[in-house]
């Protein structure tokens, strides 16, 4: 508890501090509320930090500033070993008044601070063989594995591992750190680790299985660098708008303060709504007199202005637009389609004019990406996004946005950051690694994911890898279930199952309300309910058992870093617009379709200056029938800047000026690349001579080449 301080009365502030105290141990950090324009600030405040005996607390006592940075005061150090020592090995309701020294000069005394320890005991016996130098453990079953590491037996006869430099045990022995590896402590006392080979830091300790991963995660971006190469042309033509091209005689305008609005020239009257969505559900028009809205909630209402009346019936068809759970259903992709055109709309409205710029390097995209998302204010991140690749000739019309939201999904993968972690070893969605909170600044990192992810649906891109299906559902705000379970872990769900569906007492199985989870090597028990690990499960208990511990799966600790990634994404879009998708909806509008269809693809197809019947375009089909789905894709990135199709496939495939079909044009000679235009999908194919040679041209496009405006 962080009782009160007395500070010297410097005499340069009329009001004087708002001081308040900052505990940090072991790469924890609390703080305590600040105290107004005083010297002698009285707190009585509890603060929980979990310390070993040989933790050291460093308390710095801030003054809180409105408009400029925070000004440290003075700071103390309470070293835990020195008043285990003093009191007997048992910290218990002890009142320390600790001396507070100026940061850049320890004997310039500024105060003096008090506090209350409570709640530290340890085995005398054990801290003093911790003492003990390495080679003079004699006295128990102990031996050195690892510089600084110790291994012990526990009372169980079970072997663990003692860390003394970050204090901490393991179950599994410690290995040494890879080739070209090296521990070092910042000036903060946080330790990290630097890898000579690739010049770079983590906060994660390597091992040789992360090396490994990290090795395979370089490989998959080289992968993908290579499938977004680009021979990109950028030509400015219209806004981009996912709904097309407006009717003839109207004009969409901004008011005063930035609100869309519709004019309708040939009668001169203005509406708040879209025409193009007026009669989404039904292609049929409107009575004479009649007007389709929609509520906040996307749902369709339509206005009688003859009678000055409303109602959901449509009446076109007398069919009611709300949703009937036992009703008769349309059809999932029509009615799918529906409620995309509907959350198009909402985000039309919630849009901002003008656009924004994004400056990123390919080298450091994820750095340059987070640091400026988050010096946005988040309702400028509604505006129409141009993205700069520095050094590029491309401009941003749509396909330079396209790819460097496929570029930085897959970024956030890196394993030096530690924030996502595979569902399992055969599920490749992503899901929030327990242990991101190796990383001091997770939490940031994760409010501005969440700003990114709302960005892609927001402006309608694609994402390269997506989530588990239960974190869709947390982004859709639906209650999980234990069937959720299925799809990130089917053996710890069959085994739930199995203990559902057969008599755990009769089988002799032993079970608590705890379970035992292991983050970076560390074994710990969480307790399912208070006092759970001396809980037996029964029969009778055994659903409350298999909700808690189903409940426990899914969420496993990240609560901090979901409500951190919903912060960030709220601010861009509020949740409830997406209240009508499921999750596998979500994911389909988040990450597109995987597999590519050729007869679709081809069948979407236009040519200029080709024909379906010229040579290089029979070739062109050929070299796409031979190539596996991963090389079909890679194309399809190179031509049209993601390898995501929309829900409709190729026939409802998006450009910069609305649906744009995949087109392939005879432009240039024999010796010449083909070239691309993402904004418009559209292929630059010369005439090559032979197959070979189209075949050798295409390969060498999508495999060797990177950027924009290369030729």
């Amino acid at each position: 508890m962080v009782i009160s301080a007395k500070l010297k009365d410097n005499k340069k502030n009329w009001f004087g501090p708002s001081p308040y105290v900052e505990v940090c141990v072991d790469g924890q950090s609390k703080k305590t509320e600040k105290c107004n324009n005083t010297h002698s600030p009285k707190w009585k405040q509890p603060l929980t930090v979990i310390v070993t005996p040989f933790s050291k607390l460093i308390f710095r006592v801030w003054s809180h500033q409105t408009l400029k940075s925070d000004v440290l005061l003075g700071l103390a150090t309470l070293d835990v070993s020195e008043t285990l020592k003093s009191h007997d090995m048992k910290i218990c309701e002890v009142v320390q008044t600790l001396q507070l020294c100026a940061d850049r000069d320890p004997s310039d005394n500024i105060g003096d601070l008090s506090v209350c320890l409570d709640g530290l005991q340890v085995d005398p016996e054990m801290f003093q063989s911790a003492e003990l130098p390495y080679g003079s453990l004699t006295n128990c079953s102990v031996c050195v594995c690892v510089c600084s590491w110790e291994q012990r037996v526990d009372q169980n006869g079970r072997v663990y591992y003692v860390d003394h430099v970050e204090k901490r045990t393991a179950w599994e022995r410690p290995e040494p750190l890879p080739t070209g590896w090296e521990r070092r402590v910042d000036p903060m006392g946080r330790v990290y680790f630097v890898d000579h080979i690739s010049r770079t830091t983590t906060w994660q300790q390597p091992t040789m299985e992360t090396v490994r991963n990290y090795e395979q995660w370089q490989h998959q971006r080289s992968q993908l660098q290579g499938a977004m190469q680009q021979f990109n042309q950028r030509f400015i033509i219209g806004e981009f708008d996912p709904l097309g091209p407006l009717p003839h005689g109207w004009e969409k305008r901004t008011d005063s303060n930035g609100r869309v609005y519709f004019v309708h020239h040939t009668t001169r009257t203005t509406q708040w709504e879209d025409p193009r969505t007026q009669g989404l559900l039904n292609e049929k028009p409107l009575p004479e007199g009649w007007e389709m809205r929609f509520t906040v909630d996307g749902i369709p209402y339509f206005v009688d202005h003859t009678r000055r009346t409303t109602t959901y019936i449509d009446p076109r068809t007398g069919k009611s637009s709300l949703y009937v759970e036992n009703g008769p259903q349309i059809t999932y992709v029509r009615d799918f389609k529906a409620k995309v055109q509907y959350f198009r709309f909402w985000c039309q409205q919630l849009a901002v004019p003008q656009h924004i710029k994004i400056t990123v390097s390919r080298k450091t995209l994820f750095e340059d990406s987070f640091q400026q998302i988050m010096s946005f204010n988040a309702q400028d991140l509604r505006r129409r996004l141009w993205i700069i690749f520095p050094g590029e000739e491309g401009l941003d019309y749509g396909g330079v946005a396209r790819e460097w939201f496929f570029l930085l999904s897959h970024e956030v993968l890196n394993p030096m950051y530690c924030l996502f972690e595979y569902a399992g070893k055969d599920n490749y969605c992503l899901q929030i690694n327990p242990a991101s909170y190796i990383n001091p600044d997770h939490l940031k990192y994760f409010r501005f994911i969440g700003r990114f992810i709302a960005m892609a649906l927001f402006h309608g891109k694609f994402i390269d890898t997506g989530f588990s299906l239960p974190f869709y559902k947390r982004i859709l705000n639906k209650p999980l279930a234990l069937k959720d379970l299925e799809s990130i872990d089917p053996e710890f769900y069959n085994s739930l199952i199995w203990i559902k569906d057969n008599n755990i007492e009769e089988c002799g199985l032993e079970m608590f309300f705890s379970v035992d989870k292991e983050i970076l090597g560390e074994v710990s028990t969480h307790e399912l309910k208070p006092d759970g690990g001396n809980i037996q499960v029964t029969e009778e208990n055994k659903e409350e058992y298999i909700r808690l511990v189903a409940e426990w799966r899914l969420s496993r600790g990240v609560e901090e870093q979901t409500q951190a990634f919903f912060e960030g994404f709220n601010e861009v879009l509020p949740q409830q617009y997406l209240q009508y998708f499921d999750a596998k909806e979500l994911e389909v509008m988040l990450c597109g379709m995987q597999e590519i269809d050729l007869n679709d693809w081809q069948r979407n197809t236009i040519y200029r200056h080709y024909t379906s019947t010229s040579k290089q375009i029979l070739w062109f089909w050929q070299f796409i029938k031979e190539m596996d789905n991963e090389k079909r894709m890679r194309l399809l990135q190179f031509v049209s800047g993601t390898c995501r199709l929309p829900v409709g496939g190729f026939a409802d495939l998006m450009g910069s000026n609305g649906p744009q079909k995949f087109c392939i044009e005879k432009v240039g000679k024999e010796n010449w690349l083909p070239r691309s235009h993402t904004c418009f999908n559209r292929l630059d194919l010369p005439p090559y001579r032979s197959y070979e040679q189209l075949k050798e041209k295409l390969m060498f496009a999508i495999e060797e080449t990177e950027g924009f405006g290369q030729e």
